[in-house]
């Protein structure tokens, strides 16, 4: 799975709390928490991402409470994949769950700045950078099926539904 878009680039410790604040979680409609979508972190982010855009970051991203709702005002924002440094353990795995493409890259995140352009390949594990091309932890068969799937529970729906056509 390749995927390519411009970068938007933040620092250390992006807390859940700047992905999207807690005034706008009385809401479950993915469209209304994309229109807040990092605005206290950078107030011109939700009007200017545009489908395709990937999100970088230093340290420690999506730190804070464990919000299903961080990743998914991303992905419903058009954010295909969120490169950092590292990650908070729990955002990580809810990332994967409601599909949105997560990697660790410490020499990526330090390497690529605000509108430069990066593809990721998620299958060879490879960023690349203008020149630069950086090795990431490829993502297992099973993930990418999940990511593409868009998400845990379409994957365990999808393949529920073959296991019952082909018993």
């Amino acid at each position: 799975m390749l995927l390519e878009g411009r970068v938007w680039r933040f620092g250390d410790n992006v807390d859940t709390d700047q992905i999207i604040p807690a005034r706008y979680l009385n809401t479950t409609d993915p469209a209304e928490l994309a229109a807040h979508c990092m605005e206290d972190a950078d107030p011109e982010f939700p009007g200017k991402v545009r489908p395709g855009d990937i999100l970088v970051a230093g340290r420690n991203f999506g730190c804070g409470s464990s919000r299903e709702q961080a990743p998914l005002s991303l992905k419903a924002a058009g954010v295909a994949c969120v490169v950092a440094a590292s990650f908070a353990r729990i955002f990580y795995r809810n990332a994967i769950n409601i599909g949105l493409p997560i990697v660790e890259c410490p020499e990526a995140a330090g390497a690529v700045a605000q509108g430069d352009r990066i593809a990721v390949d998620l299958g060879a594990g490879v960023l690349r950078a203008g020149e630069a091309s950086f090795r990431v932890a490829p993502f297992p068969e099973f993930m990418q099926r999940i990511i593409a799937a868009g998400g845990l529970v379409p994957y365990t729906r999808q393949k529920l539904a073959k296991e019952v056509q082909d018993p």
